[in-house]
């Protein structure tokens, strides 16, 4: 079997900041809303989806305690959720991993976001340059690993002291819930080498990923370890690929110029990533030159931080895009799309059949299997067909 013949593992995502359904506007925007987060967290384990990511930062919800709410209101999903070095001690993060990831029954899935914003940094109490808040993150894990595998660490290094640290309760997940991690720089990509189990990329074009991923494949190797890859990403898909395209314009339609002048300010200022920037030099800042690579658009990351790119398409479109991504090396698919919600519905209905994915989960017959078609949810119910159509 081949790369492209595996299934994808496919994930969505939880807007823990807000949602909406145009891009730069307050048009049938919806706020950050717990009731909301629900609603797409029930909807999406239900859809066939494997799990989502919840994001971490100053204008999000938190996500421990988010994911806690919606492991309680799910069944089968698994929550990426996000782990920032220096926000609290290893020690604490071992307990909220391992008490989240037994009471959601071994459905945590960890995501080290070590962060890209200086002045977002600086708010949270961390004041280090970008390549030594990966050397602060090495020492962080080696503490958080060894607690959440073994109970017990002792670590006295040039940034985290821990003497003689325990943690009680262990995870359901042996020997630990696996750790995502998405970096470009080479100091994150040599940190990725070392530690993570699945190493994540924004949707840059195919070419660009395949640079990336051969490098953190080395960097891998020269430890003697090896990585699964990953890819996050937005969808627009609709029947045709004409309607995919309407829906992207849509989106932007009642973004202004000054909106995207001020996000791009905010982006390239006090940020250090350099992921980030990789996304910026995608459009920098032009709504006229947008598709990046076939079907890869790149209009979202005109106001987004972050995630900056849409597959845009027909099912069959967008699913002979990801099979490029899979022939790299690709396995995972963390997605999303505006408003969270209907996209969540569109992406299962629509590209998953093309993906040969299984869709919704536990659907009950809706007839003794005479073939039946929609009949507007009247009373009289749904209209039987005498032959097949």
């Amino acid at each position: 079997m081949t790369q492209t013949d595996q299934p994808l593992d496919f994930l969505w995502f939880i807007p823990s900041s807000g949602d909406g359904s145009y891009l730069g506007s307050d048009d049938l925007a919806r706020p950050a809303d717990p009731g909301y987060f629900r609603e797409i967290a029930v909807a999406v384990d239900r859809l066939g989806y494997s799990g989502v990511l919840i994001p971490v930062g100053a204008a999000c919800e938190e996500s421990f305690v988010l994911a806690a709410d919606l492991a309680a209101r799910t069944e089968r999903l698994k929550f990426l959720v996000a782990i920032r070095p220096g926000t609290a001690t290893p020690a604490y993060y071992a307990r909220l991993a391992a008490t989240l990831d037994r009471v959601s029954n071994g459905r945590l899935l960890l995501n080290i976001v070590v962060g890209g914003s200086a002045q977002e940094l600086a708010g949270d109490g961390i004041f280090l340059p970008h390549d030594e808040r990966y050397d602060h993150a090495s020492e962080f894990f080696q503490v958080f690993n060894e607690l959440i595998e073994t109970g017990h660490s002792t670590l006295d290094g040039k940034y985290i002291k821990a003497i003689d640290a325990k943690l009680g309760l262990p995870p359901v997940q042996q020997p630990r819930p696996p750790i995502y991690f998405g970096g470009s720089s080479d100091a994150a990509i040599d940190f990725a080498g070392g530690l993570v189990d699945k190493y994540l990329t924004w949707g840059e074009p195919p070419a660009q990923v395949a640079e990336k991923i051969a490098h953190a494949r080395k960097a891998a190797a020269a430890r003697g370890r090896q990585a699964s890859f990953g890819i996050r990403l937005h969808f627009i898909v609709r029947e045709t690929d004409d309607e995919a395209w309407e829906a992207a314009d849509r989106l932007i339609s009642k973004l202004s110029d000054e909106a995207i002048a001020s996000a791009q300010e905010v982006l390239t200022k006090n940020s250090d990533s350099v992921g980030q920037a990789r996304m910026v030099a995608l459009h920098n800042g032009r709504r006229d030159k947008l598709e990046v690579s076939p079907n890869l658009w790149a209009g979202i990351g005109l106001v987004r931080s972050g995630a900056g790119t849409a597959l845009v398409g027909s099912p069959e479109t967008v699913a002979a895009r990801l099979r490029e991504y899979q022939a790299l090396g690709i396995d995972t698919v963390i997605a999303s799309g505006y408003p969270h919600l209907e996209e969540a519905y569109r992406v299962s209905e629509l590209l998953f059949p093309a993906l040969g994915l299984p869709g919704p989960r536990g659907q009950l017959r809706s007839s003794f299997g005479a073939h039946q078609v929609f009949g507007g949810g009247g009373h009289g119910g749904n209209v039987k067909l005498t032959s097949a159509s």
